[in-house]
């Protein structure tokens, strides 16, 4: 045994039985212990049945402090260059996202400075915004493309997402997002931006191994459900799942058609109705929350929370961390947002950044604390699970563990 955490309150995130009398289910355990072999989670429980000290390498007495899986960033756009708080100052003075998008800003505004950058710069411009990420707790980020719009960007994106992961101890999971916009050489013809760039970028980035998902944005500045589907199909054609932006500035078609591709996520998903969260239901797919952007843009439709709890939808929460609509670096503001904005209970805030989060990710090794998890895990500075979404501007973390050594 390499590492035996003990005296420790733990919120395990294991799959819910049934829901506490107060309405939350952290799967709490009071006074436990976790014991860690390479890596893995290998044992749990109260203290009364733990494993002698002397039986472990390493022994952390966590004091009564509440240990969690580490976080789950599961939506960052955190690889890119430049900024947009020009933009920030014009919605302020009235415009709306829509709007500034169509007047030449928005998405492609992001773009010359990125295709501007080498791999090298996108990582070292990337590093402080991850940095922030892994103060709080975090251990896995999801890395999205989508500001380079042209084959050799959109992939030199991906490999500085996977860089990442080389300089610092984070795990990285990247998904193409080549239909995000349209750039301004293709204005006038997203089906041949699609043919030109979308599908041959897809196969080359899959030939390199970059490749974890493939993304879109389905919304009426953006790509049609029809356009989607085509490059679904490619990514299906290689055995890649899919992820969404949908319904997010109005509703578009995206959810429905997510769910008959049994997408991993659809994310924002602010106008989906009760006619998407069935679908969502029915394929297992995950709403990914994004209330940094509801924030930013000052959005006045909230998700359906209340037709995702009633059919059953997994809800994640994530940052969105981005330069235009979501320049937010912290994953405990967002939970803070989620309950606050959105009216999530902490027990789903929490939750949405780890056990469904990973599904989120299509990732079946971590986000809950259970014997054969990896040991990503998170040691905070306070009793109660609820504290975490409770506080804002306040980070409690105490010990950030991940692969089960302590950082």
């Amino acid at each position: 045994m390499n590492l035996l955490i003990t005296n420790a309150v733990l919120a395990t995130l294991d799959e819910p039985q049934a829901t506490n009398s107060d309405g939350s289910d952290y799967s709490l355990i009071y006074d436990g212990y976790l014991s860690v072999t390479d890596g893995i989670i290998t044992g749990l429980g109260p203290m009364s049945v733990a494993p002698k000290a002397n039986s472990a390498s390493n022994v952390v007495n966590a004091e009564g402090k509440l240990l969690t899986p580490a976080l789950i960033d599961c939506h960052t756009h955190i690889v890119h260059g430049g900024h947009r708080a020009n933009e920030f100052e014009l919605r302020l003075n009235g415009a709306s996202y829509a709007e500034v998008a169509k007047a030449g800003g928005g998405i492609v505004s992001t773009v010359a400075a990125t295709r501007n950058m080498s791999e090298k710069e996108l990582v070292s411009a990337a590093l402080p915004r991850v940095d922030a990420l892994l103060s709080e707790g975090v251990s896995l980020i999801e890395i999205k493309s989508g500001y380079g719009l042209d084959v050799e960007t959109e992939l030199r994106m991906l490999r500085a997402g996977r860089a990442i992961a080389d300089q610092r101890p984070v795990r990285v999971v990247t998904s193409f997002l080549g239909a995000h916009a349209l750039p301004h050489e293709y204005k006038d013809d997203a089906d041949k931006y699609i043919d030109d760039i979308c599908i041959p970028a897809i196969q080359k980035g899959h030939a390199e191994g970059l490749i974890d998902a493939v993304d879109g944005f389905c919304e009426t500045i953006a790509f049609n459900a029809d356009q989607i589907e085509r490059v679904f199909a490619a990514a299906s054609a290689l055995g890649l799942p899919v992820k969404l932006h949908a319904e997010q500035l109005s509703r578009y078609g995206g959810s429905l058609l997510a769910a008959r591709f049994k997408a991993l996520s659809v994310d924002h998903v602010e106008y989906a109705n009760e006619e998407d969260a069935r679908a969502l239901s029915h394929s297992g797919t995950v709403a990914v929350l994004l209330p940094g952007a509801f924030y930013t843009l000052r959005e006045t439709q909230q998700p359906p929370i209340d037709l995702f709890r009633q059919n059953g939808v997994p809800m994640a929460l994530a940052t969105d961390a981005n330069p235009g609509s979501s320049p937010l670096t912290s994953l405990l503001l967002a939970m803070n947002m989620g309950c606050t904005l959105f009216r999530m209970t902490p027990a789903e805030a929490l939750a949405g950044v780890t056990r469904n989060a990973a599904k989120a990710l299509g990732l079946k090794d971590t986000g809950m604390l259970r014997p054969g998890m990896r040991a990503d895990l998170a040691l905070w500075n306070v009793t109660h699970p609820a504290e975490l979404a409770y506080r804002v501007g306040f980070n409690p973390l105490s010990m950030r563990i991940f692969g089960g050594q302590i950082i």
